[in-house]
């Protein structure tokens, strides 16, 4: 018996199995001991832009700091929980982990400044979403292949990455976007990658917030899900360091919301009792929080947006990232030439995508000195 039929033996009905994928766009052969899930999660991490995610902003710009969350421990964090609560729920661990670990590979250098400005700059030319610039990039944009742009990933995978689509969008996707158009959901392994998203980077932030002075301890004092956690550790280590008592704290919460997802799964699992994949599709989606941690939950991100995302040190480098972008998108559609040649297109329709492309790919520090590159005297000297 090979390796993935074994795996495929105990997973759920209603999981992916992988000898029921789908398929890829381009066919290959499937021979070896990996399942076709597996062979996508090797592809995304060894894909360029999957090292490209360490130096990408999470809120912190790399350069602020050592210790602050990048886009890459960010999926690595987003794997980690999803990969979790897939085992318990008997789902498939390999495909959760290939959409955790691809759901940010088409984000723009400085976080969600970046992905805002750049969708400003295309609006005449179809907008920028981060999220279908990732499956662009899975698709397209990845040259490691012979005989094939992008990675070829499954359609189970490619499903996954892409979490929201307009219908415009959708209209032009094909098969991966009927669901868009038809009311339909994806497999639970897309939900759960989704959901385990909204876990990582919600308490991840609270802890980054902290770690920068931007957010203190009596602010947290608002929120529901702090204070069931930090008194209780407080009484349980009276002589530990704040720090630690930060990621006791922290760590409880994470730990409530992935026992309340999991529970809140199985109930409606045992409710709906699927029977196939295909069942999951066509039934709303089934990934959520019990309406009291969703409360918690949503106050948790009001909070973040009011004083973490809204702090007037993070606006400023919002300001700042958010000129960069567009001076840079300004510079190169009024000279294209300034393109590396790659990027360069003689059909004015396409160019102002290929610009998109090559801003989405840039990493926090090569955006800033193509920026110096460009505008600042000093560079003059420099090529």
């Amino acid at each position: 018996m090979r390796p993935a039929e074994g795996l495929s033996m105990r997973l759920a009905k209603y999981a992916c199995h992988p000898e029921q994928t789908r398929g890829r766009v381009h066919h290959e052969s499937t021979s070896g001991p990996r399942s076709a899930f597996q062979r996508d999660r090797d592809r995304i991490i060894h894909s360029t832009a999957f090292r490209r995610l360490e130096y990408k902003t999470q809120v912190f710009v790399n350069h602020e700091g050592d210790l602050f969350r990048t886009r890459l421990t960010h999926s690595l964090e987003v794997a980690q929980i999803a990969r979790s609560i897939a085992r318990v729920l008997q789902l498939n661990e390999d495909l959760t982990e290939a959409i955790a670990l691809a759901h940010d590979l088409g984000h723009t250098p400085f976080g969600h400044a970046g992905q805002d400005a750049l969708n400003t700059c295309m609006q005449a030319y179809g907008g920028f979403e981060h999220n279908l610039q990732s499956l662009r990039v899975v698709d397209s944009l990845e040259e490691r292949y012979a005989a094939f742009d992008g990675l070829n990933l499954c359609f189970e995978t490619r499903e996954g990455i892409l979490k929201h689509c307009s219908r415009r969008n959708a209209q032009r996707l094909g098969v991966l976007g009927e669901r868009f158009l038809n009311g339909k959901s994806p497999s639970l392994e897309a939900q759960l990658a989704n959901l385990a998203d909204e876990i990582a980077y919600n308490n991840h932030d609270v802890d980054d917030g902290l770690r920068s002075g931007y957010l203190n301890l009596s602010q947290l004092e608002k929120l529901t899900l702090w204070n069931e956690y930090f008194p209780k550790v407080q009484d349980l280590y009276p002589t530990a360091t704040e720090r630690r008592w930060i990621n006791e704290t922290i760590r409880r919460i994470i730990n409530a919301q992935i026992a309340d997802l999991t529970q809140s799964v199985q109930q409606a699992l045992e409710k709906l009792k699927p029977t196939s994949v295909d069942e999951i599709r066509n039934s709303p989606e089934l990934v959520k929080f019990s309406s009291l941690m969703s409360e918690k939950n949503t106050q948790l991100k009001q909070f973040l947006r009011s004083n973490l995302y809204c702090h007037y040190q993070v606006r400023r480098m919002t300001n700042k990232a958010t000129r960069i972008v567009r001076e840079l998108f300004e510079a190169f559609l009024k000279d294209p030439l300034l393109l590396p040649t790659q990027f360069q297109r003689s059909d004015s329709e396409e160019q102002p995508r290929k610009i998109a492309d090559y801003i989405a790919g840039m990493t926090d520090r090569y955006a800033m000195r193509e920026y110096r590159k460009l505008f600042s005297a000093n560079e003059m000297e420099s090529r």
